[in-house]
């Protein structure tokens, strides 16, 4: 039975994360994300050249507030931002996220130089391209930000998030020290939109963009933001440049964040195991976002990274309308 096709005119923007010697950095490998021409995994319809990818999040600060099972799952490095980066990617991370929560006065309120320093070894433990992101608070932000972008200029870091407070800071920092920013929104597609036009106007490259529209997990939201990132994908598939970026989720920090995906057989024994339930959570909330168009996604348990590589691998294989 043939396949009902549609022709694009618009297509997702190519972005490079990373950059190796030749380039100005040390990293041992690149990630090129984008360039996609169709609707996800439809490949017969147009080009999907770059599979999604999957980013690790590691925090500088031991997460206790993490369930106990996904604790568990990284055995004793969550007090050290190297040693989980390495074990992260070792396990099959394509990439590693870090949130540099200690900057954060109620976590000690750590100095951009000393986090900086978070910055260099973890860095130094991986060879793939890394992703920072500051603790959340947009005034110190702004000098964390900067000052990672200016410790490691070349390196093309993914940093962020830029949204309508910081843009202007983080943009800026991205610009002079060559790296990729991220575009923040708040499942908005107007002030998606709105943030992009901003950050275009103060001359960023736009292939230098990532957007983050903002995510629910399953159960908590899910839809809307699905709703949310495919229309992104189908708008820049008809022209809008300003929506026409690759696209990142933070999958573990919201899937985690579920009733369902932490509580304890104890408490619901008709659940199941939270061992297994959590993994399925995490997991399930990734491979739907991929079905909207998402990039990059951001994780927090081995098991459900290697689950959702394999879908991703499964999904990219190539199909050829009749």
């Amino acid at each position: 039975m043939p396949y009902l096709t549609e022709k694009s005119s618009g297509s997702i923007s190519t972005v490079v994360l990373g950059a190796t010697k030749e380039n100005g950095g040390t990293r041992g490998y690149t990630l090129t994300i984008g360039g996609q021409n169709s609707l996800p995994f439809q490949n017969y319809e147009g080009v999907d050249p770059h599979r999604a990818v999957i980013a690790a999040e590691i925090l500088d600060i031991e997460p206790v507030s993490w369930p106990d099972e996904l604790k568990k799952a990284w055995g004793g490095v969550l007090g050290d931002p190297a040693a989980w980066a390495k074990k992260a990617v070792e396990g099959g991370a394509d990439m590693v996220y870090i949130k540099l929560l200690s900057a954060d006065p109620d976590n000690g309120g750590r100095s951009a130089n000393d986090c900086a320093e978070t910055v260099r070894a973890v860095l130094e433990a991986v060879p793939c391209p890394v992703a920072v992101q500051g603790c959340g608070v947009d005034e110190i932000d702004k000098g964390v930000i900067s000052k990672v972008a200016e410790a490691f200029a070349g390196e093309n870091l993914l940093l962020g998030l830029a949204g309508q407070e910081n843009y202007a800071t983080v943009t800026a920092a991205c610009m002079v020290h060559k790296h990729t920013l991220i575009s923040s929104s708040p499942l908005d597609i107007n002030i998606c939109k709105q943030i992009n036009i901003l950050i275009s106007e103060m001359n960023m490259p736009m292939n230098r963009v990532v957007i983050d529209p903002s995510i629910g997990g399953l159960g908590y939201g899910l839809e809307y933001s699905y709703s949310v990132m495919e229309r992104g994908r189908i708008g820049s598939l008809q022209g809008d440049k300003m929506l026409a970026m690759p696209v990142i989720g933070f999958i573990g920090s919201e899937a985690w964040k579920a009733k369902e995906a932490q509580a304890h057989e104890s408490d619901f024994p008709k659940w199941g195991s939270e061992a297994e339930r959590g993994v399925l959570w995490e997991t399930i909330t990734a491979t739907s976002l991929l079905q909207a168009g998402i990039d990059i996604l951001v994780m927090r348990h081995p098991d459900a990274i290697n689950i959702v590589k394999a879908q991703i691998e499964a999904l990219s294989q190539p199909v050829t309308a009749a």
